[in-house]
């Protein structure tokens, strides 16, 4: 390591090329050799970030390390950072449209007969001056430590300007930073009590929130009036405002940025939401405005509505369009910044016209929307995060970062099929696959289409709450009878939410439906608001076989966790046993685009496309189902009956040829694999009865009558000889004998 240069600074340059102990980034020729790649790679963002020194001494190097944009799903664009010397506004002017009274936020200095508005002057409506030039100027001290350079901005509390801190900066490293009015008041000491009030933000510090540094008082010049400012790290990227408006340069007036693009946006900022309501504090004025992306990361950069939870006094900021519409009767909350964000997201990912004004509290209808029309779980979790009941809304940023994450990858799945499962933290895996029918081999006659019972009995289930104070009494449970489990849930030390949903389950998987529904509305007397009943209730609907009833329930789970697959599955199959198979087919390929575990939805969606005569598409989503999954060998079976599906004299040699090669590879038993031999040959036998010329063989035998009778003749004698039932066996040595071409012998 090489000793820091800094006069007094007892730090060395670290690998990365900076001091660890006042973060100055090392002249040329004192970092060590292995260190240069590194620190050269690093110096931009680091200049912008800054290290910064916390209370206790020690350095914070936030910042330092690349972002995680795009949560290893999908590449993002990098935005290479501004050198704050160009950011600087040569000619700081505010256009006339956003000029307005601080006092009463009336309109003021506007054209009349053709003279232009004045900048400074007093508002007619309440009499109070207005001032549209900046008030500090290049080469301003502030604080006798900040040297201003210029203005960057005009926000809603003035002009923002860009400075240099002389305390830190030197002959190796400026360090820059923002001054952004904090107060706009005469009065004194209202200002220094917001300034003492609000210096709880210094404490702050996440990676994706902009480090407030300091707040400073410096007198107006025009009237001497003491004006609070905010000193924050200036981060030297590009709004995502400016990105979604210079996509649009390029793409079109209409156009907004890729879904994928947004929602990684989404799943990357909120950890820093959650850190602010995790320390009581909400941000209040979420939009893309305040929100830079600055090479791989993004950075919340306005801190000037940040209020504590508690806080009833302070005035409360907002921009329509963005701001949750209780927030003016009873404040502002967690639900309410939850509300910004899902607003956000609209903004950026479609042509929202009218957000500020005649969408101003709700969405566009979806059919207006091609984008939410095509992505149906995307325009839930928009419709969930901005409900107009807060109690609606998702909770907590964790949780829509959770549904987030959800639809991103089914969204990226859907557009190039390449899955991207995750282990879920509300449901189990499918606990055995359903509707897999067309791959059982066996005797007797197949199970009918739609078990309801079968069904429920298959579909996730709701993980356990482990916080709950009945979780370890579940977990010592063992057996798997219902009737057991139901006496053993009767002796629970307490009835806490999970033994009671513990019992609905064991009572619909016993059958008695009505017990389980007077549990459930028990509960939710008490628990209006959790989605499990609504699961619980869907699946003792299929269970009593009422699929309409249950597709009500499962659209309802849906709506509360609209990145979650389970939910898609149970509705695809509610759907499609209600005679909605365009619905079924659409939420079955998107369960398993995104997810190859969920089988079920393979075997269903194959059975919709055999429905529309799709035989190709039918087999080629059961060829899909994995190598190492239980349930390939029934895949493969149910693609060789789809290959010889519907109309016989449709088929084409090569679907015959085709059935005969997976067949072959098969490997089954015995009797299963002669079962099926005799369905592959009776559909060949047929097939030749058109008289089309043919050369391939199947199973060995030559596309011809009499070869193929010949090879029916020997499976159904196999089927005989393993058969158990004597008077199966005969009707069998009937049917070979049958079967058998005509012979002069």
């Amino acid at each position: 390591m090489t000793a820091c240069v800094r006069a007094g600074c007892t730090g060395t340059y670290g690998p990365e090329g900076y001091c660890d102990e006042c973060g100055r980034k090392a002249p040329p020729g004192t970092t060590p050799a292995t260190a240069t790649a590194t620190a050269g790679a690093t110096a931009a963002h680091t200049v912008h970030t800054g290290q910064t020194r916390s209370a206790s001494g020690s350095t914070g190097r936030r910042g330092s390390t690349r972002g995680g944009l795009g949560a290893g799903l999908i590449d993002m664009p990098r935005v290479p950072l501004r050198d704050p010397a160009t950011a600087v506004m040569a000619d700081p002017q505010v256009s006339e449209s956003r000029r307005y009274c601080g006092q009463c936020d009336k309109p003021v200095g506007r054209s009349r007969d053709g003279k232009p508005g004045l900048v400074e002057g007093f508002c007619a409506n309440c009499g109070a001056r207005f001032s549209f030039h900046p008030r500090l100027g290049a080469g301003d001290l502030v604080n006798n430590r900040y040297e201003i350079l210029g203005c960057l901005a005009f926000g809603g509390l003035g002009w923002i300007y860009l400075a240099r801190d002389r305390n830190v900066s030197d002959s190796v490293l400026d360090r820059w930073v923002v001054l952004k009015g904090l107060i706009n008041t005469g009065d004194a000491d209202a200002m220094a009590a917001a300034v003492t009030e609000r210096r709880f933000l210094v404490e702050v510090d996440h990676p994706n929130i902009v480090k407030i540094h300091d707040f400073v008082q410096h007198p107006d010049k025009a009237s001497g009036t003491m004006v609070g400012y905010i000193v924050m790290e200036y981060v030297g990227g590009r709004s995502l405002r400016d990105m979604l408006l210079a996509y649009r340069a390029q793409a079109g007036s209409g156009s907004a940025l890729p879904l994928a693009q947004v929602l990684a946006y989404g799943v990357e900022i909120l950890p820093a939401l959650g850190y602010l309501h995790d320390r009581d504090l909400l941000f209040c004025d979420f939009k893309p405005d305040n929100v830079i992306h600055a090479e791989e990361q993004l950075k919340l950069i306005d801190l000037g509505a940040v209020r504590r939870a508690d806080d009833e006094q302070s005035a409360v900021y907002g921009t329509p369009g963005y701001q949750a519409p209780e927030v003016a009767r009873v404040g502002p909350s967690v639900p309410a910044d939850i509300y910004t964000v899902g607003r956000a997201l609209a903004v950026l990912s479609f042509n929202f016209s009218g957000f500020s004004s005649r969408y101003a509290e709700r969405l566009p209808d979806r059919a207006d929307i091609p984008l939410l029309a095509q992505e149906e779980s995307y325009y839930r979790l928009l419709r969930r995060a901005t409900h107009p009941d807060p109690a609606q809304r998702f909770q907590s940023a964790g949780e829509l970062r959770e549904q987030l994450l959800g639809v991103l990858r089914e969204v990226l799945s859907a557009a190039d099929g390449v899955a991207r499962p995750a282990a879920s933290t509300r449901f189990t895996p499918e606990r055995r696959a359903f509707g897999t029918q067309a791959g059982a081999v066996g005797d007797g006659a197949q199970p009918a289409e739609f078990d309801g019972p079968a069904i429920a009995a298959a579909l996730p289930v709701p993980q356990v709450d482990t916080a709950d104070e009945g979780a370890g009494f579940l977990a010592t449970l063992s057996s798997t009878d219902p009737d057991e489990l139901v006496r053993a849930l009767h002796t629970a030390p307490v009835r806490t939410v999970e033994v009671s949903l513990r019992l609905i389950l064991a009572n619909i998987e016993r059958g008695d439906l009505a017990k389980a529904a007077a549990e459930l509305d028990a509960l939710a007397g008490t628990e209006p608001t959790d989605w499990r009943i609504d699961w619980y209730r869907g699946l003792a609907a299929l269970a009593g076989r009422q699929p309409a009833a249950a597709r009500e329930s499962f659209d309802a789970v849906y709506d509360a966790l609209p990145g979650e697959p389970a939910p898609r599955l149970a509705l695809a199959v509610a759907a499609e046993w209600s005679g909605d198979a365009d619905t079924a087919a659409r939420l079955y390929e998107r369960v398993w685009r995104s997810d190859r575990g969920y089988v079920s939805a393979a075997f269903g969606l194959a059975r919709l496309r055999l429905g529309t005569h799709d035989r190709a598409g039918a087999v080629a989503v059961l060829d899909e189902v994995p190598d190492n999954s239980s349930y390939r060998a029934a895949a493969q079976v149910a693609a060789l009956r789809a290959r010889l599906a519907g109309d016989r004299q449709a088929l084409a040699e090569a679907d015959l040829v085709d059935a005969s090669g997976r067949l072959v590879r098969l490997g089954l038993d015995v009797g299963r694999q002669a079962q099926l031999t005799v369905e592959t040959l009776e559909a060949a036998l047929e097939w030749t009865g058109s008289g089309r010329p043919a050369g391939g063989r199947v199973l060995g035998h030559e596309l011809t009558e009499r070869s193929l009778r010949l090879g029916l003749e020997q499976a159904y004698r196999i089927l005989a000889k393993v058969a158990h039932d004597p008077d199966d066996r005969i009707a069998l040595v009937d049917r070979a004998n049958a079967v058998r071409p005509r012979t002069l012998v």
